[in-house]
């Protein structure tokens, strides 16, 4: 029982923090989660779930403050989900390795351009068709990366639209509200191979919504744009970093 509390407090902090950003905490929480020695097929299940849970919470609240650009984040979830197969088939004729660490030297450079780079925020665009056709572009650029690296399409979607002109707010709000479907299918995939654990669910969802909801409000109301920018870079930082020590890990056996 004592872990499963550990395993809320933890998922509240990280989902906070993550929450600002627009991405799902799920690729922080799984390593968490064996630690703590849980199953590693139950731990992706469980925070593939949670990252659904808790942009659920925070997209409710960034909806009602007209954050999500839902004429770009519909049409990067129509395009997004037939190129995440092709990617995931394409993969097997390249080198993992390879790909992992050129996604990795792209993590970097998004994030240093989170942190350094100051483009010109856009707030209003000539038409919806624009935003459509800039949503079916990194929806197809998430869904084949994604399927092709085996990593969550969010992690290209908050830098790519902040490079685009798009405030940071809502980059990271439109992105929130992707996840929760792209994480869901993947939860999908591990609940019909049984890999629940429902004490462990409990305990961190109750974590996972209210750190949504911390993390919705800090980033809607407290924080400025230039203050997410920050937020999402760092994030994106830590990904590369867990990437780095995955990679030399794997390299080193």
């Amino acid at each position: 029982m004592l872990i499963f509390i550990v395993a809320g407090i933890i998922t509240f902090i990280f989902t906070t923090v993550l929450t600002i950003a627009g991405v799902g905490a799920a690729f922080i929480l799984i390593p968490v989660f064996i630690a703590l020695g849980i199953d590693v097929r139950v731990a992706m299940a469980v925070a593939l779930l949670l990252n659904s849970i808790a942009m659920v919470f925070a997209s409710t609240s960034f909806i009602r403050k007209r954050l999500v650009v839902f004429a770009t984040a519909v049409p990067i979830l129509v395009v997004a989900v037939p190129l995440s197969p092709l990617g995931a088939y394409v993969s097997q004729y390249l080198s993992r390795e390879l790909l992992l660490w050129l996604f990795t030297a792209f993590l970097l450079f998004a994030g240093s351009m989170m942190l350094f780079y100051h483009p010109r925020p856009r707030e209003e665009w000539s038409s919806k068709t624009q935003l459509i056709l800039y949503g079916c572009g990194v929806g197809a650029l998430a869904g084949f990366l994604g399927g092709l690296l085996g990593v969550g399409g969010g992690n290209f979607i908050v830098p790519v639209l902040v490079w685009l002109g798009f405030n940071p707010k809502k980059a990271s709000a439109t992105t929130a509200f992707i996840v929760i479907f792209s994480s869901f299918s993947g939860f999908l995939g591990h609940a019909t191979l049984g890999h629940i654990e429902w004490t462990l669910l409990g305990f961190c969802a109750i974590g996972s919504a209210a750190g949504a909801l911390l993390g919705a409000y800090l980033m809607g109301e407290k924080l400025k744009s230039r203050q997410v920018k920050i937020v999402i870079g760092i994030v994106l930082y830590m990904i590369s970093a867990k990437m780095i020590y995955n990679l030399l890990k794997a390299a080193l056996r």
